[in-house]
């Protein structure tokens, strides 16, 4: 078998299994990995220096193929509401086959830290059949010194393998496409898929089981801090602006999606960004189109002109979701430690395409809670294959495909943490006013990005405050830079009746979905639910 690059001697691909490999790529950096993509037909350089893939019918994640062994550790720990069971037998035949899969292939392996702090990061050991995948994932997850791979053991094992076709009948699974966890023997199995995503929402799901019995809250959000230490979070499903609004000039970017909370501040799962790029331009997200354009960077799904090789960021007939990965030092003020102190202030975002939810809203902790819970966003037209109109998306704790445990856990860790540092919550709509998607419009970023600024600086707290008739938290009446009409989203609309009855609509649908959590809060946060506060007319 030939071996090119840095591993362990002691722990090479023999130790998890493999035999007869044609090669194993240990390590490979950006130019190596360049090349094997492109002499392998896998990806494209564009315009810029970015390579750019194609993940074929697989343009997101797949939720429902993601399957957890059910056994001693997690049976009576991993909530089963919200992840789908897999028998130790089924996880080993699945294993087998995937190791047989791969004889006389070659393998691309990475050696990387999930997490920053050292004391709660996990060593992960990555094989991917593809070198684009190798090159993603190196730049996903926090690279080690390379004086450190000689001696590097892995806690973790992925292996992506995209060409591999599972048996739902043999393997226990509901298709083809498979990502199978199982957190006692800490390997995680993905086939059947070439998008990238899988695998970094691996390693965030893995810390998601492991980190809160250590006291630590992982939290899907981006972060960044202040030059006075003044740390933000920001939470939120995709599309709602994380990274977009985390990646600000005049604060150091921490990092874009995935953190953890714990006794000595906050600090990024990853080492590198995963933005969306749809309609990405120079004038409105400077610092991601710079890092998108540029060589090491990787574009997923992403029409380019075959002639010039330039991308159009605006044409998404491959996918909604097309995508834009680069090292987070790829940001000129990104933290280079990915830690920082305990936040100021946490934000929850939402793109509520129903249009009836204030551009910024202030929360008590009980209101927090609820609204994390719930995890509210708007799904529109396009963005999945066949969704008509408008949806709501309730996804818990902004990361319900991610959470192994129950969502009260998580829930009630952020709760103590947030009493704890005395941190300020909002609530802010990244998404639609004047109407509903299709007749309203987007809210405008300029006026978003103000509202943000005005909360981290402290200057929104002096502001006169409304609670709202609809979902009781308090609004400001003005804030300065902002029309003020945008803080009143009923004197956005057309027709008041129409508002009336869209706005009633949505209260009724989140009190619907908090069903299910009724009975494991406290009464203070069932009493912090949305409520309508004025009669019908």
């Amino acid at each position: 078998m030939k071996e090119t690059g840095i591993r362990n001697g002691a722990f090479g691909a023999d130790k998890f299994g493999f035999k007869d490999l044609a090669a194993v790529h240990w390590n490979l950096l950006e130019p190596v990995l360049y090349e094997h993509a492109i002499a392998k037909g896998e990806a494209s350089i564009v315009a810029g220096g970015a390579l750019c893939a194609e993940t074929g019918v697989h343009t997101g994640r797949s939720p429902k193929d993601k399957h957890t062994v059910v056994d001693a550790l997690t049976e009576k720990t991993v909530w089963w509401d919200g992840n789908r069971k897999l028998s130790p037998e089924h996880f080993q035949v699945l294993l087998n086959d995937f190791i047989a899969h791969v004889k006389g292939k070659e393998l691309f392996a990475q050696d990387l830290y999930g997490g920053a702090e050292p004391n709660y990061r996990i060593k992960t050991r990555v094989y991917t059949e593809l070198a684009w995948h190798s090159l993603f994932i190196r730049t996903l997850l926090i690279r080690p010194d390379r004086s450190e791979l000689a001696n590097f053991a892995p806690e973790l094992t992925i292996v992506c393998l995209p060409s591999f076709k599972a048996d739902p009948a043999r393997h226990g699974v509901r298709s083809e496409t498979v990502i199978a966890i199982d957190f006692s023997k800490k390997i995680v199995l993905i086939g059947g898929s070439s998008y990238a995503g899988e695998m970094k929402k691996s390693v965030f799901t893995t810390l998601n089981f492991y980190l809160p019995a250590q006291g630590v809250m992982p939290m899907h959000c981006s972060a960044n801090v202040g030059p006075d230490g003044d740390s933000a979070l920001f939470f939120g499903l995709s599309g709602t602006g994380k990274t977009t609004l985390s990646a600000d000039p005049n604060r150091t970017l921490i990092g874009d999606d995935e953190h953890g909370w714990g006794p000595s501040g906050i600090f990024n799962f990853e080492g590198g960004c995963y933005a969306k790029c749809v309609n990405l331009s120079q004038e409105n997200e400077p610092q991601i189109w710079a890092a998108t354009n540029r060589f090491g960077a990787i574009l997923e799904n992403v029409v380019f002109d075959p002639d010039t090789r330039v991308p159009d960021y605006t044409n998404v007939s491959k996918t909604e979701n097309t995508r834009s990965a680069y090292p987070i030092e790829s940001i000129p003020n990104a933290s280079r430690t990915g830690r920082a102190g305990h936040p100021k202030n946490v934000i929850f975002l939402t793109a509520d395409a129903f249009g009836v939810m204030p551009p910024i809203a202030k929360l008590s902790p009980a209101q927090a809670m609820y609204h994390f819970l719930s995890g509210y966003t708007a799904k529109v037209a396009g963005t999945e294959k066949g969704l008509v109109g408008v949806e709501p998306n309730f996804s818990t704790c902004f990361g319900s495909p991610f959470l192994p445990r129950p969502p009260a856990e998580y829930g009630n860790l952020l709760r103590k943490y947030i009493a704890e540092h005395k941190v300020d919550c909002w609530l802010v709509n990244s998404g639609w006013t004047g109407g509903i998607y299709g007749v309203g419009s987007r809210m405008p970023i300029k006026a978003t990005r103000a509202l943000v600024t005005a909360a981290l600086n402290g200057s929104l707290k002096s502001a006169n405050f409304r609670t709202d008739p609809y979902f009781g938290f308090a609004v400001p009446t003005a804030v300065p830079g902002v029309d003020s009409t945008l803080l009143d989203p009923i004197k956005t609309w057309k027709d008041a009746k129409e508002f009336d009855a869209t706005a009633r609509k949505l209260v009724a649908m989140f009190t619907d979905n908090f069903v299910k959590f009724e009975k494991t809060v406290d009464a203070e946060v069932r009493e912090a639910a949305p409520e309508v506060r004025i009669a019908a007319e």
